[in-house]
């Protein structure tokens, strides 16, 4: 069983911060820690792929730690003919790392192209250290500018090479290839990876920093636009506006006012998704084109360097972008590029390493990710207008986690995603006032609420409304699921469900929990968002919700009643309850671990349970925690997540026939992910159950 992969490039480059970011993500569904090594690291600085892949997986390992040496002390040492002191060093290194961790993605250095066609010393060297650390390879050749035929034969010299070298490889991966492309058969899996505009390419924030630029204009998400192309400004308005293309750099003189009000009017009226702008030779614009760029609220960043424009371009082009831990976008671009072009569960399966039987909060999160996209299910979003949905969509499009309607004013979505730089390409965008879904959601509704005196004139204004028409949309089949609250209410996001998609058989009242990521477990809360004051009856059909919730998503359900009391203890009306209502669940769900009534400290400490319940299966470990009331749950889960610092997902709806889920009105852009996900997962769960 491997316990590290180790990446090697083949031929300068090749993105290796791509492929590290795909075995790192497969790997943290799979084991509760992962680590990052690199064998050797530059003198000076941070080393990115450390930097991204410390912060995005949590590597809790000092960065100096997650290096064998610096370039120059391993020069020094091999000079003075003492290689083999550098192996051990290094080999040393990464042994301290790896008794730290489940796993390891090491990192090697980078290839060094030999002169006589034969494996350089450096291929040699990782070949080497993979074989000491026990670690199996993947070479990453860089097909950027190549042609299919030197891609496939540098692929093939890549695993010869290696298996020449003593090393074992897993895979062989050409990333930045021109599409299409398939890589010749080797006695292992080879990947090719398309060019990702969108990866390599720089940020504005990243040009600004290369050219030492001042910003004059626009904010962090003006910065974070990715520049595909540069344009200079030199002719007349007319031509400029013939030559600039979406996702274009505008770089002019800074005198040109007219052209920085045409490319930024450009912008606003749709001809053109700007990148931004810089302003060359050290001119600063007219004090009156500033304010009237700044009125046209283009969202986008104006720079100044003192460079001319020929200077500026020559060194603009050399700026080469990457993923990191601060740019999302990259990051989540990278992945999915990953993901739709390297068959990630065949590659699990030949890594052969171990899957926890715990999960943790972070193998919680990217499996949400993974789970949704084996099953890809077709999802709306009402609130198509809102930054963070609009950002969230722009993830989830490109990890391919679902397929997605928005729902508004196609021309105001595409307003919103020109001035926040996202790209949503995929979507499909309706308007609930124009839909020609509308007269048939009009007279479906108000059959379904003709007992509550609903006309057919009424129920038309009532489904144009976003969350009517969206979950109509579930009710009707047009989707599998639908997320909404970002800046909706949760009785405007679930009462349409109530009303139209109502529960499951069986089902008494519909509830919700929260997924509760702590430091190193995940628990299941119930109900805590829904039922306010449910009778030991409901309470039992939330118990029994919960626990079906919880083994879905991959957590062992051991159930805890909650109370003041635990056991026999304490007497009282809402005891009582707690006891009717765990009997009611051992009657119905006799193979399900259920303790009650408990109190929380019995449900999870184990020195607590020891003394109140000893011998109870649930006592000290439980999963899911049932509240007795709404009034309990909520500050409790409100409780646990500001003084334990847990992250709070959810509230996730259960008990519904379709599933319709609420955001927080404070839900930032991975919650609405996690949320869509988790959607997702419960759509497919329904569907394959019925």
């Amino acid at each position: 069983m491997a316990r590290s992969v180790y990446l090697t490039s083949v031929g300068s480059g090749g993105g290796k911060s791509m492929i590290a970011l795909g075995l790192a993500e497969l790997l943290s569904r799979q084991v509760e820690r992962i680590g990052v090594f690199r064998p050797l690291v530059p003198s000076t600085g941070p080393d990115h792929i450390i930097a991204l892949l410390s912060e995005r997986y949590r590597v809790d390992i000092t960065p100096s730690d997650l290096a064998g040496a610096t370039y120059a002390e391993a020069t020094a040492l091999v000079s003075n003919g003492r290689r083999e002191e550098l192996i051990s060093r290094v080999v040393q290194r990464y042994r301290a790392v790896e008794q730290q961790c489940a796993a390891v993605v090491v990192v090697g250095s980078d290839f060094a192209d030999s002169s006589d066609g034969a494996p350089s010393r450096e291929l040699a060297f990782n070949a080497r250290l993979a074989t000491e650390f026990g670690s199996v390879v993947v070479p990453v050749v860089d097909g950027y500018g190549q042609s299919p035929e030197a891609i496939a034969a540098a692929a093939r010299g890549a695993y010869f090479d290696l298996v020449d070298l003593g090393a074992t490889v897993l895979a062989v991966i050409a990333n930045r290839v021109p599409e299409p492309m398939t890589l010749p058969e080797l006695p292992v899996p080879a990947y090719a990876i398309p060019e990702v505009p969108s990866v390599s390419a720089p940020t504005v924030a990243e040009v600004a920093a290369a050219l030492g630029a001042t910003l004059l204009a626009g904010d962090e998400a003006a910065l974070g636009r990715d520049v595909l192309d540069y344009v200079v400004g030199a002719a007349h308005v007319p031509t400029l506006l013939e030559h600039l293309t979406d996702g274009c750099l505008v770089i002019t003189p800074g005198d040109r006012d007219d052209l920085l009000v045409a490319s930024s009017a450009a912008h606003v009226a749709g001809q053109v998704s700007v990148a931004g702008l810089v302003l060359t030779l050290g001119e600063q614009p007219d004090p009156r084109a500033l304010r009237l760029f700044e009125g046209l609220n283009t969202g986008l960043a104006v720079l100044s360097v003192a460079s001319d424009s020929y200077d500026t371009v020559a060194a603009s082009s050399r700026i080469e972008g990457r993923p990191s831990a601060a740019n999302a976008r990259k990051v989540e671009a990278a992945l999915g590029a990953f993901e739709a072009n390297v068959d990630t569960d065949d590659l699990a399966r030949r890594l052969a390493v171990s899957r926890s039987k715990r999960v943790t909060p972070l193998m919680f999160e990217y499996d949400l990710i993974d789970r949704a996209r084996t099953r890809r299910r077709h999802l709306v979003l009402p609130e198509g207008t809102e930054e963070r949905i609009l950002r969230a969509a722009e993830i989830l499009l490109r990890r391919g986690v679902a397929d997605l309607t928005l729902l508004g004013n196609p021309d105001d979505v595409a307003r919103r995603t020109r001035e926040l730089g996202v790209d949503i390409a995929g979507a499909a965008v309706a308007d609930p006032a124009t839909s020609p879904l509308r007269e048939e959601f009009a007279q479906a509704y108000a059959e379904l609420r003709a007992h509550r005196g609903v006309t057919v004139e009424l129920a038309h204004d009532i489904v144009a409304q976003p969350n009517y028409f969206g979950t109509m949309m579930v009710w009707a089949g047009h989707a599998d699921g639908m997320v909404s609250g970002a800046t909706h209410t949760t009785a405007a996001t679930i009462r349409p469900a109530f009303e139209i998609i109502k529960n499951l058989p069986g089902v008494s009242v519909a509830s919700s929990v929260f997924f509760m990521l702590l430091a190193d477990r995940v628990l299941v809360y119930g109900d805590c968002a829904v039922n306010r004051d449910p009778d030991a009856a409901q309470l039992a059909d939330i118990a029994i919700s919960s626990a079906d919730t919880a083994a879905r998503f991959g957590i062992e359900p051991r159930v805890a009643m909650l109370s003041y009391s635990t056991g026999s203890s304490g007497a009282g009306e809402d005891v009582e309850k707690v006891a009717e209502a765990t009997a009611l669940v051992r009657q119905r769900r006799p193979e399900l671990a259920v303790e009650g009534p408990i109190q929380y400290d019995a449900a999870i400490d184990p020195a607590v349970a020891a003394m109140k319940l000893p011998g109870s299966a649930v006592a000290g470990r439980a999963t899911v925690f049932i509240f007795p009331d709404l009034n309990t749950g909520n500050n409790t889960y409100k409780a646990v997540q500001r003084s334990a610092g847990a992250v709070a997902v959810g509230p996730v709806m259960q008990g519904l026939r379709r599933p319709v889920n609420d955001l927080s009105r404070g839900a930032t852009v991975p919650d609405i992910v996690n949320t869509v996900a988790i959607t997702a997962i419960q759509a497919a769960a329904l569907a394959e159950a019925s």
